[in-house]
């Protein structure tokens, strides 16, 4: 099976039938469970939130995380010119993922750039709305993804945003069966596919966590409850 959930870590979960899809086909088990949560608020942010049209700029901040690499390659799907921000370790495997650009950020400050973006995916909330506004289009719209922004930042930006006509435009990622289906149609066509940095099992969870905390993860942490 194929299930977005929250984060939790148990040999048995129960969740409603809404929240479930078939596997992917072309994916072990390990991967499919890399990919609903992070690919939904993905897709949820670009699509729904963004409306990302086709020929759009589109900057990800954190492009190499768990979100952002789903980011990118779902960014592409929808048509867009897609730059990536991550660090140098990170620079080839974004652009194998299909960024047109990738910028390098201790080399490169993409709010200073002088380029413009119709829509930013901010999943590290390391500048300011109103650093981020320097690198948006007249009417571009920044969307902040991140757990570091927290309500403050997202309430100064909407604030803003209802006097600019730039926006900042948070979002509510609430899974569907259909963005399931459809997600899995993404993998199984070859235009998603998850990157996995670690794996652990069942018992290391706290080690995994602990891994996650350092905010160094390339895609995504996958604990292996069968051992």
């Amino acid at each position: 099976m194929f299930a977005a959930c929250d984060r939790a870590c148990a040999e048995y979960a129960c969740g409603r039938e809404s929240s479930f899809s078939l596997k992917p086909t072309n994916l072990t088990f390990e991967r499919a469970a890399a990919v609903p949560t992070s690919a939904l608020a993905a897709l949820h942010g670009l699509r729904d939130a963004g409306k990302v049209q086709p020929g759009q700029r589109v900057l990800i901040n954190g492009a190499s995380g768990g979100v952002g690499t789903f980011a990118v390659q779902i960014a592409k799907i929808l048509g867009a010119d897609v730059t990536g921000v991550c660090s140098t370790r990170n620079v080839e495997m974004v652009r194998s993922l299909g960024a047109d650009h990738v910028i390098e950020y201790t080399r490169e400050d993409f709010a200073r750039s002088g380029k413009s973006y119709d829509l930013i995916l901010d999943n590290v909330a390391n500048r300011s709305f109103s650093e981020c506004r320097r690198a948006l289009t007249p009417s571009g719209i920044h969307i902040p993804n991140s757990g570091r922004a927290g309500m403050g930042y997202v309430v100064k930006a909407l604030v803003r945003s209802a006097f600019l006509r730039q926006q900042g435009r948070p979002f509510l990622s609430i899974p569907t069966r259909e963005d399931m289906v459809l997600l899995r149609g993404f993998v199984e066509s070859g235009k998603v596919k998850p990157v996995i940095d670690r794996t652990y099992g069942l018992s290391e969870t706290p080690e995994a966590l602990g891994y996650v905390g350092e905010g160094h993860v390339r895609g995504k942490v996958v604990i292996r409850v069968l051992e």
